[in-house]
C-alpha cells in the first residue's frame, strides 16, 4: 500500500506561483511513476503532468506546458509540481497519483491517490 499526502495549495492571484508537494509513504517510491491531476467543480478529473522513474522523462497537458514543472526527489519520497504564471482556469483540486513503473495520462491507470490540495487563482 502507498499513502500519498499533498500540500502547498492555496489562494493566489493570477500570475502568481505555487509549489505543490506530494509525500509518499509505504512501498518503494522509486518504483512508481507519479502523476498530477486536477478536478474543477462540475468537471471531470484531468491530467496535468507526470514523471517517470528517477531520471526518466516528463509529460504535460498542453494547457500547462511551459508554466508547470513536475519533479521528484526519491531521497525524500516526494514529487513536486511547480506552477508559475497561474491563471483563474487553473483553479481546481489537485491530486497526486502513483502507478507502477509506467507513466500514463489516464487517471484510471493509477493505483494510488492522495486526498487533494485546493488551488484557487483569483483574477
Amino acid at each position: 500500500q502507498v499513502r500519498l499526502v499533498e500540500s502547498g495549495g492555496g489562494l493566489v492571484q493570477a500570475g502568481d506561483s505555487l509549489r505543490l508537494s506530494c509525500a509518499a509513504s509505504g512501498r518503494t517510491f522509486s518504483s512508481f511513476a507519479m502523476g498530477w491531476f486536477r478536478q474543477a467543480p462540475g468537471k471531470e478529473r484531468e491530467f496535468v503532468a507526470a514523471i517517470l522513474l528517477t531520471g526518466g522523462g516528463t509529460s504535460y497537458a498542453d494547457s500547462v506546458k511551459g508554466r508547470f514543472t513536475i519533479s521528484r526527489d526519491d531521497a525524500k519520497n516526494t514529487v513536486y509540481l511547480q506552477m508559475n504564471s497561474l491563471k483563474p482556469e487553473d483553479t481546481a483540486l489537485y491530486f497526486c497519483a502513483a502507478r507502477y513503473w509506467v507513466v500514463s495520462t489516464r487517471s484510471s491507470d493509477y493505483n494510488y491517490w492522495g486526498q487533494g490540495t485546493q488551488v484557487t487563482v483569483s483574477s
